[in-house]
């Protein structure tokens, strides 16, 4: 290990001027990414048709399980920085994963039968606390393959994007086509498949990957068995909570409280005034943040939901329309990558903050562009397909708005020894939001209504509610983007203010970042 960490990532050759290692990671992680969007493509609808619980209770359920999902890499980066390494968190992490997919593939004969249930609660800890060790890890061994200063890792991060999309778009329309065609345990299968493959992947080609992301200090075989130990006991740990999703509301309540209120006490405290402010800065685009993924992350349940029952889909399967935001990231990433730096070398690129507004009127803009068009059809009539493709169009806009940016803020506005805090936050943000989301998934819970026309307009009273709401919001962030642009101080942001970040510090919003990172100015 020791000879490969003195060379280069290129000594193994390269593919496309860049180091074989990143082609091991590409595979790795667009399998995973397969099998992790395959499955969340079906979830809703294995919730409701399957183990039969209601739009509400498998709204909350579904956002109580991608909540987790974002606050396990706590875990699983700890663990792997301090003492495991990155790469046998990575594969401990596809084990994790591979069992809870082909978990997953057990439904028993439906119901809520005790048993198979608990099967089901299994599989998703396993996901759950898989993800945790492989997300956080997999994307920081990419940097770790060049030196810091090298040009090419912008490309080698587009080029693992690439992989992301398009795992998540293929795992969204073979599984989702299987499972709703064939039957769950064929599209869950699928996924476990998928995952089997990166797994394989990864293990075969290990020696590409030059010594990178193993333990930082040598690694008795007792303390790496009792670090994986660790690991096991948070599946148990995770398949308890995810049963009592109203236990995962007040954890992220009272754990939110306290971490905001650390942040802004030791501002207040402890930092200059410049510094002082930018957390400040940081801490709104946060809290915007949550409101943007609570709504945009209606897409895999109430809008999944909404695209079976109330779309004219001519016999496609809804769970498959989970693919088009991916395929929309690999279309325009690189659009809005060239977009804002061509608006950059002319003085016009928006401010970050103004960024986040736009971001929200998107947001907002499609969720009333589908009740305008569910609204042509009349009462009763089945919403034409081209305004799903529109508002994750629009959504999709969004997010290439907000996800990068939002990163890239982070890092610069944070000051060195609080950048693990800060980017810490922002990703908490993404739970709340995410847990947000399946409580607003809940309200939309049409399935008791009296006909499939009340139900519909329940959906679509909720939609419209919450578009004129991120709308309104929107529109209020521009107003006030030029004063937090101010307590941003970009003016005097020292060079190595903006240079303290981790390896992979752009990449780690994966899976909502987008596809191609617009270049940061220093």
């Amino acid at each position: 290990m020791t000879a490969d960490l003195a060379q280069g990532g290129d000594a193994r050759g390269t593919i496309l001027g860049h180091p074989k290692g990143l082609f091991v990671l590409f595979f790795a992680e667009m399998w995973e990414r397969f099998s992790y969007y395959g499955m969340r493509a079906l979830l809703i609808f294995y919730l409701t048709q399957h183990w039969l619980f209601s739009d509400s209770e498998s709204g909350v359920i579904y956002g109580a399980y991608t909540a987790l999902v974002y606050i396990t890499p706590v875990l699983g980066g700890y663990l792997a920085d301090r003492w495991l390494g990155q790469r046998k968190a990575v594969l401990f992490g596809a084990v994790l994963l591979t069992f809870g997919h082909f978990l997953m593939g057990f439904e028993g004969d439906g119901g809520q039968g005790a048993a198979a249930l608990n099967i089901f609660w299994l599989a998703l800890a396993f996901i759950i606390v898989g993800s945790g060790f492989l997300k956080a890890n997999i994307s920081v061994i990419v940097g770790q393959l060049y030196p810091r200063t090298d040009v090419r890792r912008d490309g080698a991060y587009t080029i693992f994007y690439m992989g992301i999309n398009l795992g998540a778009a293929l795992g969204s329309l073979l599984c989702g086509y299987l499972g709703q065609t064939y039957g769950w345990s064929y599209g869950f299968g699928a996924a476990g498949f998928g995952m089997l493959l990166g797994l394989i992947v990864f293990v075969a080609f290990k020696p590409l990957l030059m010594g990178r992301g193993e333990p930082p200090a040598p690694l008795s075989r007792g303390r790496e068995f009792s670090l994986y130990a660790i690991g096991t006991l948070a599946v148990g740990v995770i398949w308890l909570l995810i049963q009592y999703q109203d236990v995962v509301g007040w954890i992220l309540l009272v754990a939110g409280v306290i971490l905001v209120g650390h942040v802004l006490f030791t501002a207040v405290v402890r930092l200059q005034p410049d510094e002082r402010d930018r957390i400040f800065a940081a801490m709104f685009l946060i809290v915007g943040s949550i409101l943007f993924w609570a709504l945009f992350e209606q897409a895999g349940s109430s809008l999944n939901l909404y695209t079976d029952r109330y779309v004219e889909r001519a016999g496609v399967p809804a769970s498959m329309f989970q693919s088009i935001n991916a395929i929309y990231i690999v279309l325009l990433g690189p659009v809005f990558a060239g977009l804002w730096t061509w608006l950059g070398r002319h003085g016009l690129e928006p401010s970050t903050p103004a960024k986040f507004g736009l971001a929200m009127i998107q947001l907002g803009a499609g969720f009333l562009v589908l009740v305008a068009g569910a609204a042509l059809g009349g009462d009763g009539a089945k919403t034409a397909v081209i305004f799903i493709f529109l508002i994750y169009l629009l959504h999709t806009t969004g997010e290439l708005c907000l996800s990068p940016v939002g990163l890239s803020a982070m890092n610069r506005l944070a000051p060195a020894h609080m950048a693990s805090l800060i980017m810490g936050t922002w990703f908490f943000a993404s739970a709340t939001g995410n847990f947000v989301a399946g409580l607003i998934a809940a309200a939309t819970g049409s399935d008791k209504a009296s006909s499939a026309g009340a139900g519909r307009q329940v959906v679509l009273d909720v939609y419209s509610q919450v578009g004129w709401i991120a709308l309104a919001a929107g529109i209020g962030v521009l107003a006030i983007s030029p004063l937090i642009k101010r307590l941003m101080h970009l003016d005097t942001l020292a060079e190595e203010d903006a240079a303290h970040g981790l390896f992979g510090e752009e990449e780690t919003g994966e899976p909502q970042a987008a596809g191609v990172h617009p270049p940061i100015k220093e």
